[in-house]
Protein backbone atom coordinates (compact mmCIF):
# COMPACT_ATOMS: atom_id res chain seq x y z
CA UNK A 1 0.00 0.00 0.00
CA UNK A 2 1.28 3.41 -0.89
CA UNK A 3 1.75 5.52 2.02
CA UNK A 4 -1.91 7.19 2.28
CA UNK A 5 -2.23 10.92 0.58
CA UNK A 6 1.35 10.84 -0.50
CA UNK A 7 1.80 11.90 -3.97
CA UNK A 8 2.26 8.53 -6.22
CA UNK A 9 3.44 7.84 -9.92
CA UNK A 10 -0.33 7.18 -10.40
CA UNK A 11 -1.42 10.58 -9.39
CA UNK A 12 1.10 11.59 -11.60
CA UNK A 13 -0.18 9.68 -14.31
CA UNK A 14 -2.74 11.60 -14.92
CA UNK A 15 -1.45 15.15 -13.55
CA UNK A 16 -2.52 16.50 -16.87
CA UNK A 17 -6.06 15.55 -16.75
CA UNK A 18 -6.71 16.32 -13.49
CA UNK A 19 -5.05 20.04 -14.31
CA UNK A 20 -7.81 20.24 -16.96
CA UNK A 21 -10.83 19.15 -14.32
CA UNK A 22 -9.42 21.45 -11.73
CA UNK A 23 -9.34 24.44 -14.44
CA UNK A 24 -12.91 23.41 -15.46
CA UNK A 25 -12.22 21.44 -19.15
CA UNK A 26 -13.47 18.56 -19.20
CA UNK A 27 -11.47 16.12 -21.95
CA UNK A 28 -12.69 14.99 -25.12
CA UNK A 29 -13.29 11.30 -25.84
CA UNK A 30 -12.21 9.35 -28.44
CA UNK A 31 -14.40 8.04 -31.57
CA UNK A 32 -17.71 7.18 -30.46
CA UNK A 33 -18.11 3.49 -29.33
CA UNK A 34 -20.52 1.02 -30.87
CA UNK A 35 -24.27 1.47 -28.92
CA UNK A 36 -24.92 -1.81 -26.67
CA UNK A 37 -28.34 -3.30 -27.38
CA UNK A 38 -27.38 -4.82 -31.05
CA UNK A 39 -25.84 -8.55 -29.95
CA UNK A 40 -25.36 -10.84 -27.14
CA UNK A 41 -24.84 -9.80 -23.96
CA UNK A 42 -21.44 -10.91 -23.95
CA UNK A 43 -20.74 -8.79 -27.38
CA UNK A 44 -22.56 -5.70 -25.99
CA UNK A 45 -20.41 -5.44 -22.98
CA UNK A 46 -17.36 -5.79 -24.87
CA UNK A 47 -18.76 -3.42 -27.48
CA UNK A 48 -19.61 -1.19 -24.48
CA UNK A 49 -15.98 -1.37 -22.55
CA UNK A 50 -13.39 1.21 -23.59
CA UNK A 51 -10.65 -0.88 -23.67
CA UNK A 52 -8.68 -3.13 -26.57
CA UNK A 53 -6.29 -6.18 -25.02
CA UNK A 54 -4.62 -7.71 -27.74
CA UNK A 55 -1.91 -10.30 -27.08
CA UNK A 56 0.67 -12.44 -29.52
CA UNK A 57 0.66 -15.95 -28.17
CA UNK A 58 -0.17 -18.70 -31.15
CA UNK A 59 2.86 -19.71 -33.62
CA UNK A 60 0.34 -17.53 -35.98
CA UNK A 61 0.72 -14.69 -34.12
CA UNK A 62 4.75 -15.29 -33.72
CA UNK A 63 5.20 -16.21 -37.44
CA UNK A 64 3.40 -12.79 -38.69
CA UNK A 65 5.66 -10.40 -37.15
CA UNK A 66 8.93 -8.87 -38.70
CA UNK A 67 12.17 -10.83 -37.28
CA UNK A 68 15.65 -9.71 -37.06
CA UNK A 69 17.92 -12.98 -35.81
CA UNK A 70 14.54 -14.20 -33.57
CA UNK A 71 12.73 -17.41 -34.75
CA UNK A 72 9.63 -18.49 -33.57
CA UNK A 73 9.03 -21.66 -32.13
CA UNK A 74 5.99 -24.25 -32.20
CA UNK A 75 4.92 -26.12 -29.30
CA UNK A 76 2.44 -26.91 -26.12
CA UNK A 77 3.45 -23.25 -25.56
CA UNK A 78 4.42 -21.44 -28.47
CA UNK A 79 7.22 -18.75 -28.46
CA UNK A 80 9.82 -16.64 -30.01
CA UNK A 81 13.13 -17.22 -29.14
CA UNK A 82 17.01 -16.08 -30.51
CA UNK A 83 17.69 -17.86 -33.43
CA UNK A 84 20.93 -16.65 -35.34
CA UNK A 85 21.47 -13.03 -33.31
CA UNK A 86 21.35 -9.96 -35.46
CA UNK A 87 24.29 -8.48 -33.88
CA UNK A 88 25.86 -7.27 -30.39
CA UNK A 89 25.52 -4.50 -28.63
CA UNK A 90 26.44 -3.03 -25.58
CA UNK A 91 24.11 -2.34 -22.50
CA UNK A 92 25.51 -0.17 -19.19
CA UNK A 93 23.00 -0.71 -16.45
CA UNK A 94 22.09 2.88 -15.09
CA UNK A 95 21.77 0.83 -11.56
CA UNK A 96 25.37 -0.91 -11.36
CA UNK A 97 27.29 1.47 -14.08
CA UNK A 98 28.18 -1.87 -15.40
CA UNK A 99 28.51 -2.15 -19.33
CA UNK A 100 28.51 -5.27 -20.81
CA UNK A 101 28.30 -6.86 -24.45
CA UNK A 102 25.11 -8.69 -25.84
CA UNK A 103 24.11 -10.89 -28.50
CA UNK A 104 20.62 -9.65 -29.63
CA UNK A 105 17.81 -10.38 -32.01
CA UNK A 106 14.20 -8.49 -32.39
CA UNK A 107 10.83 -9.66 -33.26
CA UNK A 108 8.53 -6.73 -34.20
CA UNK A 109 4.64 -7.37 -33.98
CA UNK A 110 2.43 -6.39 -37.12
CA UNK A 111 0.77 -3.02 -36.54
CA UNK A 112 -2.44 -3.23 -34.26
CA UNK A 113 -5.15 -0.60 -35.06
CA UNK A 114 -6.86 0.26 -31.85
CA UNK A 115 -10.52 -0.45 -31.61
CA UNK A 116 -10.72 2.42 -29.09
CA UNK A 117 -8.16 4.70 -30.16
CA UNK A 118 -6.19 5.24 -26.49
CA UNK A 119 -5.18 7.80 -24.26
CA UNK A 120 -3.53 4.94 -22.43
CA UNK A 121 -1.38 1.81 -22.98
CA UNK A 122 0.34 -0.90 -20.89
CA UNK A 123 2.27 -3.38 -22.49
CA UNK A 124 2.30 -6.56 -20.59
CA UNK A 125 4.54 -9.93 -21.52
CA UNK A 126 5.52 -13.80 -20.28
CA UNK A 127 9.04 -14.98 -20.63
CA UNK A 128 11.18 -17.39 -19.24
CA UNK A 129 14.97 -15.49 -18.94
CA UNK A 130 17.38 -18.12 -17.38
CA UNK A 131 20.56 -16.82 -16.33
CA UNK A 132 22.57 -14.19 -18.84
CA UNK A 133 19.49 -13.37 -20.32
CA UNK A 134 17.33 -10.26 -20.34
CA UNK A 135 14.40 -9.02 -22.61
CA UNK A 136 13.55 -5.34 -23.88
CA UNK A 137 10.05 -4.41 -24.84
CA UNK A 138 9.08 -1.59 -26.74
CA UNK A 139 6.52 0.06 -28.19
CA UNK A 140 5.49 2.65 -31.34
CA UNK A 141 2.44 4.09 -32.58
CA UNK A 142 0.35 6.49 -34.63
CA UNK A 143 -1.50 8.96 -33.66
CA UNK A 144 -5.12 10.08 -35.00
CA UNK A 145 -3.99 12.88 -36.58
CA UNK A 146 -1.09 10.25 -38.46
CA UNK A 147 1.86 11.27 -37.30
CA UNK A 148 3.84 8.32 -34.90
CA UNK A 149 5.63 8.84 -31.55
CA UNK A 150 9.43 7.50 -31.28
CA UNK A 151 10.02 3.87 -29.76
CA UNK A 152 8.98 4.08 -26.29
CA UNK A 153 10.69 1.39 -23.65
CA UNK A 154 7.96 -0.02 -21.82
CA UNK A 155 10.58 -1.97 -19.76
CA UNK A 156 13.90 -4.07 -19.38
CA UNK A 157 13.18 -6.88 -17.85
CA UNK A 158 14.82 -10.46 -16.31
CA UNK A 159 13.29 -12.72 -14.00
CA UNK A 160 16.49 -12.96 -12.16
CA UNK A 161 18.54 -9.80 -10.90
CA UNK A 162 22.14 -10.81 -11.24
CA UNK A 163 22.68 -10.79 -15.08
CA UNK A 164 21.12 -6.35 -15.08
CA UNK A 165 18.57 -4.76 -13.01
CA UNK A 166 14.91 -5.16 -13.83
CA UNK A 167 13.80 -1.45 -14.99
CA UNK A 168 11.76 0.78 -16.31
CA UNK A 169 12.86 4.55 -18.17
CA UNK A 170 12.20 7.62 -17.06
CA UNK A 171 12.09 10.82 -19.24
CA UNK A 172 10.54 9.51 -22.42
CA UNK A 173 7.98 11.69 -24.42
CA UNK A 174 7.61 13.85 -27.52
CA UNK A 175 5.62 17.02 -25.97
CA UNK A 176 2.46 14.92 -27.09
CA UNK A 177 2.97 11.65 -24.96
CA UNK A 178 5.10 10.41 -22.20
CA UNK A 179 5.65 7.08 -20.32
CA UNK A 180 4.90 7.09 -17.02
CA UNK A 181 6.97 4.02 -15.25
CA UNK A 182 4.89 0.96 -17.08
CA UNK A 183 1.94 3.03 -19.27
CA UNK A 184 2.00 5.13 -22.49
CA UNK A 185 -0.24 8.04 -21.80
CA UNK A 186 -0.91 11.53 -24.05
CA UNK A 187 -0.10 14.33 -22.11
CA UNK A 188 -3.11 16.61 -22.86
CA UNK A 189 -6.20 14.11 -23.68
CA UNK A 190 -8.44 17.10 -23.79
CA UNK A 191 -6.90 17.93 -27.32
CA UNK A 192 -8.90 15.02 -28.55
CA UNK A 193 -5.42 13.52 -29.91
CA UNK A 194 -5.55 9.75 -29.06
CA UNK A 195 -3.30 6.59 -30.00
CA UNK A 196 -4.76 5.29 -33.16
CA UNK A 197 -2.12 2.15 -33.59
CA UNK A 198 0.91 0.90 -32.24
CA UNK A 199 3.31 -2.59 -33.06
CA UNK A 200 5.63 -3.82 -30.33
CA UNK A 201 9.15 -5.03 -30.39
CA UNK A 202 10.62 -7.41 -28.54
CA UNK A 203 14.45 -7.61 -28.28
CA UNK A 204 15.84 -10.73 -26.96
CA UNK A 205 19.54 -11.21 -25.43
CA UNK A 206 21.79 -13.22 -24.40
CA UNK A 207 25.83 -13.13 -23.30
CA UNK A 208 28.44 -13.74 -26.81
CA UNK A 209 29.16 -16.71 -27.53
CA UNK A 210 26.34 -18.96 -25.51
CA UNK A 211 23.38 -20.99 -26.58
CA UNK A 212 20.94 -20.11 -24.17
CA UNK A 213 17.98 -17.85 -24.94
CA UNK A 214 15.06 -16.37 -23.50
CA UNK A 215 11.70 -17.49 -25.00
CA UNK A 216 8.54 -15.46 -24.65
CA UNK A 217 5.26 -16.71 -25.07
CA UNK A 218 2.73 -13.80 -24.74
CA UNK A 219 3.30 -10.20 -25.84
CA UNK A 220 0.47 -7.71 -25.85
CA UNK A 221 -1.07 -4.30 -24.80
CA UNK A 222 -3.51 -2.84 -23.54
CA UNK A 223 -5.07 0.61 -24.72
CA UNK A 224 -7.88 2.31 -23.24
CA UNK A 225 -9.86 5.72 -23.08
CA UNK A 226 -11.54 5.40 -20.04
CA UNK A 227 -14.57 8.60 -20.14
CA UNK A 228 -13.27 10.89 -17.27
CA UNK A 229 -15.48 10.41 -13.78
CA UNK A 230 -15.55 10.41 -10.43
CA UNK A 231 -18.67 8.42 -9.85
CA UNK A 232 -19.61 5.30 -12.10
CA UNK A 233 -23.14 3.76 -12.07
CA UNK A 234 -24.02 0.99 -9.73
CA UNK A 235 -23.61 -2.89 -11.61
CA UNK A 236 -26.57 -5.47 -10.25
CA UNK A 237 -24.91 -8.19 -7.81
CA UNK A 238 -25.27 -11.25 -9.80
CA UNK A 239 -23.39 -13.91 -8.26
CA UNK A 240 -22.29 -15.42 -4.33
CA UNK A 241 -19.15 -17.32 -4.14
CA UNK A 242 -15.70 -16.97 -2.65
CA UNK A 243 -12.49 -18.68 -3.88
CA UNK A 244 -9.96 -19.77 -1.37
CA UNK A 245 -7.25 -17.81 -2.06
CA UNK A 246 -4.21 -17.89 0.61
CA UNK A 247 -4.12 -15.28 2.99
CA UNK A 248 -0.74 -12.55 3.72
CA UNK A 249 -0.47 -9.61 5.36
CA UNK A 250 2.18 -7.15 3.68
CA UNK A 251 1.85 -5.60 7.26
CA UNK A 252 3.92 -7.90 9.24
CA UNK A 253 6.73 -7.64 6.70
CA UNK A 254 7.34 -3.69 7.36
CA UNK A 255 11.26 -2.92 8.10
CA UNK A 256 12.20 -6.49 6.49
CA UNK A 257 14.65 -6.05 3.23
CA UNK A 258 13.96 -2.09 3.01
CA UNK A 259 16.25 -1.81 -0.04
CA UNK A 260 12.34 -3.23 -2.11
CA UNK A 261 11.17 0.23 -1.38
CA UNK A 262 11.12 0.17 2.49
CA UNK A 263 9.98 -3.10 3.04
CA UNK A 264 6.45 -4.79 3.29
CA UNK A 265 4.58 -1.39 4.48
CA UNK A 266 5.07 -1.08 0.15
CA UNK A 267 4.38 -4.81 -0.79
CA UNK A 268 0.50 -4.75 -1.83
CA UNK A 269 1.31 -5.70 -4.90
CA UNK A 270 3.47 -8.69 -4.78
CA UNK A 271 1.55 -9.41 -1.93
CA UNK A 272 -1.44 -9.42 -4.02
CA UNK A 273 0.57 -11.46 -7.07
CA UNK A 274 1.74 -14.42 -4.38
CA UNK A 275 -1.34 -14.75 -3.02
CA UNK A 276 -3.11 -15.75 -6.74
CA UNK A 277 0.18 -17.87 -7.70
CA UNK A 278 -0.06 -20.31 -5.11
CA UNK A 279 -3.91 -20.29 -5.56
CA UNK A 280 -2.99 -21.69 -8.89
CA UNK A 281 -0.26 -24.06 -7.01
CA UNK A 282 2.58 -21.93 -7.60
CA UNK A 283 4.78 -22.79 -5.35
CA UNK A 284 8.93 -21.42 -4.64
CA UNK A 285 11.72 -23.93 -3.42
CA UNK A 286 13.34 -23.91 -0.36
CA UNK A 287 16.70 -23.14 -2.51
CA UNK A 288 14.77 -20.38 -3.88
CA UNK A 289 14.22 -18.66 0.01
CA UNK A 290 17.33 -19.87 1.25
CA UNK A 291 18.18 -15.79 0.91
CA UNK A 292 15.38 -15.24 3.28
CA UNK A 293 15.86 -14.59 6.85
CA UNK A 294 14.78 -17.36 8.56
CA UNK A 295 13.17 -15.87 11.07
CA UNK A 296 10.77 -13.99 8.74
CA UNK A 297 7.45 -15.34 8.53
CA UNK A 298 6.07 -15.80 4.99
CA UNK A 299 9.09 -15.83 3.13
CA UNK A 300 7.46 -16.05 -0.23
CA UNK A 301 6.15 -12.72 0.15
CA UNK A 302 9.73 -11.76 0.28
CA UNK A 303 10.93 -13.18 -2.48
CA UNK A 304 7.90 -11.75 -4.60
CA UNK A 305 9.03 -8.24 -3.45
CA UNK A 306 12.36 -8.76 -4.75
CA UNK A 307 11.43 -10.18 -8.31
CA UNK A 308 9.12 -7.61 -8.93
CA UNK A 309 11.02 -4.96 -7.95
CA UNK A 310 11.99 -2.21 -10.42
CA UNK A 311 14.99 -0.71 -10.07
CA UNK A 312 14.19 2.91 -11.82
CA UNK A 313 10.61 3.14 -9.98
CA UNK A 314 11.97 1.89 -6.69
CA UNK A 315 9.02 0.09 -5.99
CA UNK A 316 7.12 -3.20 -6.16
CA UNK A 317 4.23 -2.36 -7.83
CA UNK A 318 4.96 -1.91 -11.51
CA UNK A 319 1.73 -3.33 -13.23
CA UNK A 320 3.62 -5.65 -15.86
CA UNK A 321 6.86 -6.51 -14.02
CA UNK A 322 4.04 -8.37 -11.34
CA UNK A 323 1.99 -10.16 -14.13
CA UNK A 324 5.53 -11.54 -15.85
CA UNK A 325 6.77 -12.67 -12.23
CA UNK A 326 3.42 -15.07 -12.22
CA UNK A 327 4.49 -16.48 -15.13
CA UNK A 328 7.77 -17.55 -14.17
CA UNK A 329 5.95 -20.07 -11.97
CA UNK A 330 5.04 -23.07 -14.42
CA UNK A 331 2.00 -22.99 -16.77
CA UNK A 332 0.75 -19.75 -15.49
CA UNK A 333 0.53 -16.35 -17.47
CA UNK A 334 -0.35 -12.81 -16.17
CA UNK A 335 -1.69 -9.69 -18.08
CA UNK A 336 -2.29 -6.77 -17.59
CA UNK A 337 -5.58 -5.13 -18.20
CA UNK A 338 -9.14 -2.79 -17.50
CA UNK A 339 -12.20 -4.49 -16.36
CA UNK A 340 -15.50 -2.50 -16.56
CA UNK A 341 -18.09 -3.62 -13.94
CA UNK A 342 -18.06 -5.85 -10.86
CA UNK A 343 -20.00 -7.41 -13.39
CA UNK A 344 -17.04 -8.67 -15.24
CA UNK A 345 -15.27 -9.69 -12.01
CA UNK A 346 -17.92 -11.63 -11.01
CA UNK A 347 -17.81 -13.26 -14.19
CA UNK A 348 -14.02 -14.50 -13.66
CA UNK A 349 -14.87 -15.23 -10.00
CA UNK A 350 -17.64 -17.51 -11.78
CA UNK A 351 -14.93 -19.38 -13.82
CA UNK A 352 -12.57 -19.51 -10.49
CA UNK A 353 -10.36 -16.90 -11.73
CA UNK A 354 -9.52 -14.55 -9.21
CA UNK A 355 -8.13 -10.61 -9.74
CA UNK A 356 -5.98 -7.79 -8.67
CA UNK A 357 -7.15 -4.60 -8.82
CA UNK A 358 -5.83 -1.26 -8.23
CA UNK A 359 -7.61 1.48 -6.20
CA UNK A 360 -7.07 4.87 -4.47
CA UNK A 361 -9.50 6.80 -2.13
CA UNK A 362 -9.90 8.58 1.30
CA UNK A 363 -10.70 6.50 4.71
CA UNK A 364 -13.82 7.85 4.74
CA UNK A 365 -14.64 5.93 1.21
CA UNK A 366 -14.15 2.68 1.94
CA UNK A 367 -15.97 1.78 4.79
CA UNK A 368 -13.50 -1.09 6.96
CA UNK A 369 -10.83 -0.50 5.69
CA UNK A 370 -9.53 1.45 8.11
CA UNK A 371 -6.64 3.29 6.35
CA UNK A 372 -6.91 5.83 2.67
CA UNK A 373 -4.30 5.45 0.02
CA UNK A 374 -3.44 7.06 -3.16
CA UNK A 375 -2.76 3.68 -4.53
CA UNK A 376 -3.08 0.51 -3.71
CA UNK A 377 -3.65 -3.28 -4.82
CA UNK A 378 -5.59 -5.86 -3.45
CA UNK A 379 -7.09 -9.38 -4.22
CA UNK A 380 -10.65 -9.79 -5.35
CA UNK A 381 -11.84 -13.44 -4.43
CA UNK A 382 -15.76 -13.35 -4.28
CA UNK A 383 -19.01 -11.81 -3.46
CA UNK A 384 -21.49 -12.23 -0.90
CA UNK A 385 -25.23 -12.92 -1.45
CA UNK A 386 -25.86 -9.45 -0.95
CA UNK A 387 -22.99 -8.85 -4.01
CA UNK A 388 -20.92 -7.07 -1.50
CA UNK A 389 -16.85 -7.58 -2.97
CA UNK A 390 -15.09 -10.18 -0.34
CA UNK A 391 -11.10 -9.21 -0.81
CA UNK A 392 -7.92 -10.18 0.46
CA UNK A 393 -6.89 -7.07 1.67
CA UNK A 394 -2.90 -6.89 2.21
CA UNK A 395 -3.05 -4.04 4.02
CA UNK A 396 -4.29 -5.78 7.22
CA UNK A 397 -2.62 -6.28 10.78
CA UNK A 398 -1.93 -9.94 9.86
CA UNK A 399 -2.78 -12.91 8.09
CA UNK A 400 -5.89 -14.05 9.81
CA UNK A 401 -7.14 -10.09 9.29
CA UNK A 402 -6.68 -10.37 5.62
CA UNK A 403 -10.41 -11.39 4.53
CA UNK A 404 -12.30 -8.47 4.30
CA UNK A 405 -16.08 -7.45 2.66
CA UNK A 406 -16.50 -4.37 1.54
CA UNK A 407 -19.90 -2.37 0.36
CA UNK A 408 -20.20 -3.20 -3.09
CA UNK A 409 -21.20 0.48 -3.83
CA UNK A 410 -18.39 2.09 -2.30
CA UNK A 411 -15.59 -0.08 -3.88
CA UNK A 412 -17.13 -0.55 -7.00
CA UNK A 413 -16.64 3.66 -7.11
CA UNK A 414 -13.21 4.14 -6.07
CA UNK A 415 -11.53 0.88 -8.00
CA UNK A 416 -13.62 2.65 -11.27
CA UNK A 417 -13.78 6.28 -11.19
CA UNK A 418 -10.95 8.26 -12.67
CA UNK A 419 -10.82 11.13 -10.77
CA UNK A 420 -10.99 12.04 -6.77
CA UNK A 421 -10.45 13.98 -4.35
CA UNK A 422 -8.00 14.12 -2.20
CA UNK A 423 -7.71 14.93 2.07
CA UNK A 424 -6.56 18.33 0.42
CA UNK A 425 -9.60 19.19 -1.95
CA UNK A 426 -7.22 18.39 -4.68
CA UNK A 427 -8.46 16.94 -7.94
CA UNK A 428 -5.86 13.72 -8.34
CA UNK A 429 -6.51 10.76 -10.33
CA UNK A 430 -8.15 7.36 -10.19
CA UNK A 431 -6.81 3.75 -11.95
CA UNK A 432 -9.86 3.45 -14.03
CA UNK A 433 -10.67 -0.35 -13.27
CA UNK A 434 -6.93 -1.78 -13.82
CA UNK A 435 -6.18 -5.24 -13.09
CA UNK A 436 -4.07 -8.10 -13.17
CA UNK A 437 -5.32 -11.15 -13.99
CA UNK A 438 -3.11 -14.38 -13.88
CA UNK A 439 -4.49 -17.79 -14.72
CA UNK A 440 -3.89 -21.15 -16.20
CA UNK A 441 -1.46 -21.64 -19.47
CA UNK A 442 -3.92 -23.50 -20.95
CA UNK A 443 -7.27 -22.71 -19.26
CA UNK A 444 -10.48 -24.85 -19.10
CA UNK A 445 -13.01 -24.19 -21.43
CA UNK A 446 -15.16 -22.55 -18.74
CA UNK A 447 -12.21 -20.10 -18.00
CA UNK A 448 -11.33 -18.99 -21.65
CA UNK A 449 -15.02 -17.91 -21.97
CA UNK A 450 -14.97 -15.46 -18.83
CA UNK A 451 -11.59 -14.65 -19.78
CA UNK A 452 -12.81 -13.58 -23.77
CA UNK A 453 -16.07 -12.00 -22.01
CA UNK A 454 -13.56 -9.63 -20.53
CA UNK A 455 -11.31 -8.73 -23.50
CA UNK A 456 -8.47 -11.38 -23.13
CA UNK A 457 -7.29 -13.58 -25.15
Amino acid sequence: MSRAEQPSRRTVLAAAVAAAVAGGAVPATAAAVPAAGTGTADTDRAAARPVDYRAWTTFQDWRSGTVRGARPVAGVRPGVVIGTPAGTTEYTDPHTGTTAAWEYATWTSPVHRLAVPATEVIASWNAHTPSGTWIQVELKGTYSDGTDTPWYVMGRWAAGDQDIKRTSVDDQGDGRSSIWTDTFSIDDASTGLRLATYRLRLTLHRRPGTRTTPTVWRLGAMGSDVPDRFTVPASTPGLARELRVPRYSQEIHKGQYPEYDNGGEAWCSPTSSQMIIEYWGGRLTEEQLAWVDPSYADPQVCHAARYTYDHQYAGCGNWPFNAAYAATFKDLQGVVTRLGSLTDLETLIAAGIPAITSQSFLDKELTGAGYGTSGHLMTVIGFTADGDVIANDPASDDNASVRRVYRRREWENIWLRTKRYNASGKVVSGTGGVCYLYFPARPSARQRKALEAVGVR
